[in-house]
């Protein structure tokens, strides 16, 4: 492999549902769903085969909306339903820059997404398509880094890349603690044990038994993704 070719060749990119937010308060922002789409598209056409998890935080957020009076499960479902309107929106901006995608869900919806079928996904992934899964695991309870964990574990994905805000693991919150120290690598354990927000511990549990490096890196840097898809150490990797 020459240093112009990616590390990679299978990725499952986890995107929160903030990444669409850009300057609003809730929704999608048009100029930041045009920033991620162009991101992908580049790794695409170095001929990566890209997976994507997406949240629905900047819609609905089913495990901080209590005070709805709603029970927890439902609220777990709108949840779900809030990835499906954000994968139909990073979608429709792939496809506009001329990526072939597959829309994917969990629960049945078949009249705007394939029902999930692991098989059916790699094939999609062989032929170049951006497979996007909606709508988490399809289960209460379950975060959509979970479903990431899950869904990469599933199509053989190489690594897992947790697109971000921050630019790594830190000791504390950065934005609140000035003296909060970023890892450059730790492993599955050390997250668990040092109580770090960075996935849940199921989804580190999932990638940890099924041997599936972390990358965690800062998204909003444009050219962020195809740096780390070319091996550059950018961010916090967590591994064995």
């Amino acid at each position: 492999m020459s240093e112009d070719s990616p590390v990679f060749s299978r990725v499952l990119l986890k995107l929160s549902g903030e990444a669409l937010l850009g300057e609003r308060q809730s929704g999608v922002d048009p100029e930041a769903n045009q920033a991620i789409s162009s991101e992908i598209k580049e790794i695409c056409d170095l001929g990566v085969e890209v997976g994507v998890v997406i949240g629905g935080g900047n819609i609905f957020r089913g495990s901080e909306s209590g005070e709805l009076g709603i029970d927890r499960v439902t609220l777990d479902q709108m949840g779900m339903l809030a990835t499906v309107i954000n994968g139909l929106a990073l979608q429709d901006m792939l496809e506009k820059q001329g990526v072939t995608t597959r829309l994917m869900s969990a629960i049945e919806l078949r009249q705007i997404a394939e029902p999930y079928i692991r098989r059916r996904a790699i094939r999609h992934l062989e032929k170049g398509r951006v497979v996007i899964f909606v709508a988490g695991t399809g289960n209460p309870f379950f975060t959509t880094d979970t479903a990431a964990a899950l869904r990469a574990a599933e199509i053989k994905a190489e690594v897992l890349l947790k697109a971000t805000k921050v630019d790594g693991v830190y000791s504390a919150d950065p934005l609140k603690d000035k003296n909060a120290v970023r890892y450059d690598e730790l492993s599955y354990l050390a997250i668990i044990d040092k109580g770090l927000s960075v996935m849940d511990a199921t989804a580190i549990t999932l990638c940890m038994v099924n041997h599936i490096p972390i990358r965690i890196f800062n998204i909003f840097k444009k050219g962020n993704l195809r740096r780390v898809i070319m091996g550059e150490s950018i961010g916090s990797l967590i591994k064995e």
